[in-house]
């Protein structure tokens, strides 16, 4: 389509995609339960997600996806080393849970790239985005989906091995994927009047 020179076309609200951004909400991991997305969904899914403001096109970022029994696995595992780590029992609990009763989790790891072009905080916020888009996606497509990080995100010592990190890379959330078993209830919401500026002139 041809548009004449100085021509201002209004713009072409999709009434759909604004809905669901108006009304999205997380679904807390605890509550989904299997099915999850089979590979050529999470397929789908993981397109969107890698679909994000990409400064230099660095793909600072990439993903792990983790089965059932993968998750099984690092859920004995993650008790195994809370344990030799002398971690609370409430603290381990919770790692050791969200891989347990996990359908399905999509590790997004952070790869920071060497550039003078890109500073560390554009590619930190990409990863950011890429966590944001994939679960916005799980969503979308009718799954129950949650992003959640803890103590199996942030020990170096445990999620490097666990989640096969290189030397730099860091986790910047699991993302969990499953069918929703209870829709949760609505959660309070920023006041506007305390995070909104607005500048005239």
């Amino acid at each position: 389509m041809n548009i004449p020179p100085g021509t201002v076309n209004p713009p072409i609200r999709n009434e759909e995609a604004l809905r669901f951004l108006l009304t999205r909400r997380s679904r807390p991991p605890k509550t989904l339960t299997a099915p999850a997305p089979d590979r050529a969904a999470l397929t789908e899914l993981l397109t969107a997600a890698a679909r994000v403001p990409d400064h230099g096109k660095l793909e600072p970022w990439r993903f792990v996806v983790l089965e059932r029994p993968a998750l099984e696995r690092l859920s004995r595992a993650a008790g195994d080393y809370a344990r030799a780590q002398g971690l609370p029992e409430t603290v381990a609990a919770k790692g050791v849970s969200q891989l347990g009763d996990s359908p399905l989790c999509v590790v997004v790891i952070a790869v920071p790239r060497p550039t003078e072009k890109v500073p560390q905080i554009e590619q930190t916020l990409s990863v950011g985005a890429a966590c944001l888009s994939l679960l916005n996606a799980a969503l979308a497509a009718g799954w129950g989906a949650g992003w959640l990080t803890g103590w199996i995100a942030h020990d170096e010592g445990f999620a490097k091995t666990a989640f096969g990190l290189n030397d730099g890379e860091w986790v910047a959330g699991l993302v969990h994927i499953g069918t929703e078993r209870m829709l949760p209830p609505e959660r309070p919401r920023p006041d506007f009047d305390q995070i909104v500026t607005w500048v005239e002139a």
